[in-house]
């Protein structure tokens, strides 16, 4: 029997997209305050464990499913929703995980943008759930 699929390389190829789209990215929340550009925008990334599947009846689960959260955040409504759009651009292609076959990463929508007070300054921010499946 072979190994589950694991989620790291799924994890990569979605960080280097978002990377390679200009974005600053933190994995698990805000990115290093080091790093956040001067225009304030940014995304965080919150994964779910994944789940591996079953790809036929015969129970071999090298199917693999990933949800995660992108969460873009931004100074003004508009730089929001700037993030959001290239966000959407990034992960609108198959994503290139390594030793797997992906389909295009799955939009799943979200809440409205909203105004974070807690911080000096406020930020807007706007989390948008995606999936991606794989195969081998």
């Amino acid at each position: 029997m072979a190994a589950p699929p694991d989620i790291k390389p799924h994890v990569d190829a979605i960080m280097t997209a978002l990377t390679n789209a200009g974005l600053v990215v933190g994995d698990g929340g805000v990115p290093p305050a080091t790093s956040i550009p001067a225009t304030g925008i940014y995304v965080a990334l919150y994964f779910d464990p994944g789940q591996s599947l079953p790809e036929s009846l015969a129970d071999q689960r090298t199917d693999f499913a990933l949800s995660f959260q992108v969460t873009c955040v931004g100074p003004t409504p508009e730089k929001c929703r700037w993030a959001t759009q290239k966000t959407r651009l990034a992960l609108h292609a198959p994503l290139a995980v390594a030793g797997r076959t992906s389909w295009r990463p799955e939009e799943l929508g979200g809440p409205p943008i909203q105004r974070d007070d807690d911080v000096s300054p406020p930020v807007y921010y706007l989390p948008v759930q995606y999936r991606l499946q794989s195969t081998s």
